[in-house]
C-alpha cells in the first residue's frame, strides 16, 4: 500500500517457539532511506494502527521503519494481553530486527530503536543484550519505573510472586482506566478503545509480575546504558515516572544523551496529545535522528 510517498507492507514471521508474529514496515518511496528505525510498542498496544502515525512520520522524513507485534499483542499469536516471559519478548524483537538488518539493501545503514512506554524497557534490554549493536535509541515515556500510585500494593505483589506460575493468565490485577490517564485527546482515546487489537482487560497475573520485575531490573541498571539516546517525556505523565527518565539521563554512561521534558503533556506523546504538541515531539525526534544520520558514514 502506498500513501503520501510512503510504502506500507505487512508480513508474518515465526519465533523460536513456533508462534506467528505480525510485522509491518513503512519505507520512503522516492529516495534511498537515511537509516533504519525499529519500533517497540507499549503494553497492550500494537504497531500497525496505534503506531501508524509514528511509522508514517518517520518514513516521510526518510527513514525505513519496522515494527513487530509481541506475542499476545496486536495481530500476533498468543493469548491477548499475556506476557509469559519478558525475556522472550526481548529475544523475539532481537531476532526479527537482526533478520531485517541482514538484508543486503540495509547492510550499510545505521540502525536505531524507538520504544514507547513498556517498549522503552524493551529497547534498554535490547541494548544490554548487544551493547554495541545499535547507533542510538529514542525513548518515548519509557517504562524505567512504574509511578508509585500505579504500583501493585504489597499484598498483590506477594500474590503475583506466588501465583504467577500457578494461574498465570488470571485477570486479577486491579488497574484504573489507563487510557484516560495516558491519553489527552478524546478522539485518540476512542480510537484505542475501538481498536480490537489493543488489549483493554485487567492485566493478567504473570503479565503484571513480568512488567513489575522488568521495571525493577531497568531501574537498578540505569548506569549501564552506554548508547546514544534521546528521552522524550511528558511532564504530566501519570503512567511512567518522568523523574526516573531524568535519573536515566543523569546516571547513563552514554556520552551522547538528550532529555526533552514537555510541561503539561501526558503519556501518549506521539499519538494522544493535540496535534501541535505531537508536531513538537516529532520535530525533536526527527532532528535528533537527522543529526546522527545525515552526512554520517
Amino acid at each position: 500500500m502506498e500513501e503520501d510517498g510512503v510504502k506500507y507492507e505487512e508480513e508474518y514471521v515465526s519465533n523460536s517457539r513456533g508462534m506467528k508474529l505480525f510485522a509491518c514496515h513503512w519505507s520512503p518511496l522516492c529516495h534511498d532511506p537515511k537509516a533504519l528505525v525499529f519500533l517497540c510498542h507499549g503494553y497492550a498496544m500494537e504497531c500497525s494502527i496505534s503506531m501508524r502515525g509514528t511509522g508514517m512520520r518517520l518514513a516521510e522524513a526518510g527513514f525505513v521503519v519496522h515494527g513487530l507485534d509481541y506475542e499476545g499483542h496486536g495481530k500476533s499469536n498468543g493469548l491477548q494481553g499475556y506476557i509469559n516471559s519478558f525475556n522472550d519478548v526481548v529475544d523475539d524483537c532481537s531476532n526479527y530486527f537482526a533478520s531485517v538488518c541482514e538484508k543486503e539493501e540495509y547492510k550499510n545503514k545505521r540502525k536505531f530503536l524507538l520504544g514507547e512506554s513498556m517498549g522503552g524497557a524493551i529497547v534498554l534490554m535490547l541494548h544490554r543484550k548487544e551493547p554495541t549493536n545499535w547507533n542510538g535509541a529514542i525513548l518515548v515515556a519509557p517504562m524505567c519505573k512504574i509511578v508509585e500510585d500505579m504500583k501493585p500494593p504489597p499484598i498483590v505483589i506477594s500474590i503475583l510472586s506466588k501465583l504467577s506460575n500457578v494461574i498465570p493468565t488470571w485477570r486479577i490485577i486491579p488497574s484504573g482506566d489507563v487510557i484516560d490517564r495516558a491519553i489527552k485527546s478524546e478522539e485518540w482515546r476512542e480510537e484505542v478503545r475501538n481498536n480490537p487489537y489493543c488489549y483493554k482487560g485487567r492485566p493478567r497475573l504473570k503479565t503484571g509480575y513480568e512488567l513489575f520485575m522488568a521495571s525493577l531490573d531497568i531501574e537498578s541498571n540505569l548506569n549501564k546504558v552506554t548508547l546514544p539516546f534521546i528521552i522524550v517525556h511528558g511532564g504530566d505523565d501519570a503512567v511512567t515516572d518522568p523523574s526516573v527518565s531524568e535519573a536515566l539521563y543523569t546516571l547513563a554512561e552514554s556520552k551522547d544523551k538528550t532529555m526533552k521534558l514537555y510541561p503539561g503533556m501526558c503519556h501518549a506523546l506521539t499519538s494522544g496529545e493535540p496535534s501541535d504538541n505531537i508536531d513538537i515531539v516529532f520535530s525533536d525526534i526527527i532532528k535528533w535522528l537527522d543529526d546522527r544520520t545525515c552526512g554520517v558514514s
